[in-house]
């Protein structure tokens, strides 16, 4: 029995505990300071070990991470660089979701001469939209372009922004602030958010789709020298980049991010009805010819084993748990920086939670 702790029992950490605790293989420690939070892993996932804590708790952590195998942080992405410290200094393996440039940065950093893995941007963007393009572009003789595209949308969009919360709102109005990594021309650059944008249909659904940072991971240093232009690019209905450019730039909420999340958190409501999009596009050469590979989805939010979770629930939990327990069974490396590119799309969609992408 491999014993891990999950830091963060809201939408994300409840769904991993869920899905590694009812599979036997796991122990779960959940850890919340919203006693809410834990109330309701105690009353739907029987099994769990729940503490209460902050995840800036440094003597709280260390003692609960002391004897475990595994660590997942499920907390906010500026929690994340503290976290991974901790679980070097307690020789657990480290993994989370954070889409944060400047936080993936230190936990790589904490990953040189460690004895256990660290394996940061394990969700679906960056996360599984990474897997799935290292496997389309590794087909190719020689790369052209290469597009990411994801998009957490509601299922029955009502307001201008043709938006609900779905997720983080901290990390959503992070990725619409930040710069972006890119590649253009072959040279690894620095692109603006809420910029190129493009038209698109998938399924049936029209999506608009523009720059926003963290999305890449760290395919675009993988990719640098090899791919003529690779991108990432969050997918939404047309017509919300336009509102995000009027409430960023000329209302100047750019420079107020913790006000725009109290404005989108009083006045857009969150759903249970959502659905994710993913499209990743690779044109390049093999054997002589100029081919183009495509792999396109759209995931909805269902019932599993009896409970109901959202699209990005499932897609980002069975993103990280799926990683997990390939590490588990030996096929990821145990030890120092593991890249989400390092994880074989094969292995990882023919595992138990993996699966869920299917």
């Amino acid at each position: 029995m491999h014993k891990v702790v999950i830091l963060g029992a809201g939408k994300i950490g409840r769904m991993c505990a869920h899905l590694l605790q009812r599979c036997g293989d796991y122990s779960v420690t959940s850890v919340d300071s919203h006693a809410s939070s834990l109330e309701w892993l105690r009353r739907n996932v029987p099994g769990v070990h729940c503490e209460n804590a902050t995840f800036d708790d440094v003597a709280a952590i260390d003692r609960i991470l002391g004897g475990k195998w595994a660590v997942v942080s499920c907390a906010p992405f500026d929690c994340n660089a503290l976290i991974a410290e901790r679980a070097k200094a307690a020789g657990v393996h480290y993994l989370d979701l954070t889409e944060d440039v400047a936080v993936t940065k230190s936990v790589k950093a904490l990953a040189v001469g460690a004895k256990t893995a660290f394996i940061p941007q394990c969700g679906l963007a960056p996360g599984f939209i990474t897997i799935v393009a290292w496997h389309l572009a590794k087909g190719f003789d020689r790369i052209h372009d290469l597009k990411l595209r994801v998009g957490a949308l509601p299922r029955f969009p009502s307001n201008a922004l043709k938006y609900n919360l779905t997720w983080s709102t901290n990390g959503l109005v992070n990725e619409y602030c930040n710069p972006c990594e890119a590649v253009e021309n072959g040279l690894f650059v620095t692109v603006p958010p809420l910029e190129q944008l493009e038209h698109m249909m998938i399924d049936g659904l029209e999506l608009e789709a523009f720059n926003t940072s963290g999305g890449l991971g760290t395919l675009g240093e993988t990719l640098k020298g090899k791919v003529q232009n690779l991108n990432y690019k969050t997918m939404r209905f047309p017509g919300h980049c336009n509102i995000l450019k009027l409430l960023l730039h000329d209302l100047g909420f750019v420079h107020h991010r913790e006000e725009l999340c109290k404005v989108f958190e009083r006045a857009i409501p969150a759903t249970d009805q959502d659905q994710v999009a993913i499209f990743v596009s690779c044109t390049g050469e093999k054997d002589g010819r100029f081919l183009e590979r495509t792999f396109a989805k759209l995931i909805l939010h269902k019932e599993i084993d009896g409970l109901r979770w959202t699209a990005i629930q499932i897609t980002t939990a069975a993103g990280v748990t799926a990683v997990l327990d390939l590490l588990r069974e030996g096929k990821v490396a145990s030890s120092g920086l593991v890249r989400n590119e390092d994880v074989d799309f094969d292995a990882f969609t023919s595992n138990r939670f993996g699966k869920h992408y299917l």
